[in-house]
């Protein structure tokens, strides 16, 4: 099987388990969404340390403690995953499934514009009218739901915020999950601790399966990111961009086909907005992508035809 390949299978198994999380979710009530979280942070802590350890790979800590700037850089990024996790987990388990899907179709439009803010790119007119849609979009929705989809956009701002942080720090998947779990670690157990001396903790009290699944979380969490991380080494950023839709379209359904969310004409309409606004953006980055491998290619073959001094 040849790379590329296997980089779609990977990509393409990371956004399926991703779009059915909510039915994950929806497993662990009556689990409060803060312990879900703790749960979530502990045992991801707990499964990547043991991935580690086989792999043999702990010695990358010793390298990031004598980095000060990387260390908190993965403070700000654990701060920022952690909103992500314990919005969506709220969202989920307060019958929102449709507002989550909504954060991240608009996660990618988000990152176009901390592109603009933070690190000062300049913008195609393609990508302001896809970022104009998008506004659009907001606004309709925010009419139809009769206050601003605050979720979503905590959504989409805390997974983009995040998405910016790690790439500047360049650590892989795997490192950075224990890193992130491990600054999250000691709130997590202190906070599960409070819970268990108040007799309020669900875990051990519902069901053997229920402890299992919180148990599973840290797998759960992990097993995409990896996926993830080796699609992303494999693919080429466009056919990568492609396949993120394929998690909020699958979290959609969820909400509209098995959790009967409603879906009136206006919210309908807002997506439609989201959809246009996601079109323009991906067929102006597909342009794009063609534009520079045909540059990259013309250089190359000038690059042979001209004689050696």
């Amino acid at each position: 099987m040849n790379q590329i390949r296997l980089g779609y299978l990977y990509g393409f198994g990371a956004y399926l388990l991703w779009g059915f999380f909510p039915l994950y979710f929806k497993l662990l009530r009556p689990t409060g969404p803060v312990e879900i979280l703790a749960h979530r942070v502990v045992w991801s802590l707990v499964f990547v340390a043991l991935l580690l350890a086989a792999m043999r790979n702990i010695g990358f800590l010793r390298a990031l403690l004598r980095r000060p700037r990387a260390l908190a850089g993965m403070v700000a990024a654990a701060a920022l995953i952690a909103v992500n996790w314990g919005t969506y987990i709220y969202g989920v388990n307060s019958d929102r499934v449709v507002e989550t899907a909504l954060g991240y179709f608009i996660n990618p439009l988000v990152v176009v514009l901390l592109g603009v803010t933070v690190l000062r790119e300049r913008l195609r007119p393609t990508q302001w009218a896809a970022l104009g849609v998008g506004a659009l979009a907001v606004a309709v929705l925010a009419v139809d739901y009769g206050r601003p989809p605050y979720l979503a956009l905590t959504l989409a701002l805390s997974f983009a915020g995040y998405g910016l942080v790690k790439k500047r720090l360049g650590l892989p998947a795997a490192e950075g999950l224990f890193v992130e779990s491990a600054v999250l670690a000691l709130p997590a157990l202190a906070y599960l601790g409070w819970l268990a001396w108040r007799s309020e903790s669900t875990f051990g009290h519902v069901s053997a399966g229920h402890t299992a699944l919180l148990v599973l979380a840290g797998a759960a969490t992990a097993i995409p990111l990896l996926l993830f991380a080796g699609a992303a080494n494999r693919l080429p950023l466009s056919g990568l961009g492609m396949l993120q839709y394929l998690a909020p379209i699958l979290q959609l359904g969820c909400g509209v086909l098995i959790f009967h969310e409603p879906m009136p004409p206006a919210r309908l309409a807002g997506f439609a907005l989201v959809w246009v606004a996601l079109i323009v953006f991906t067929v102006d980055a597909l342009r794009q992508a063609r534009r520079s491998r045909t540059a990259a290619a013309q250089a190359r073959r000038a690059e042979v035809l001209t004689p050696a001094r």
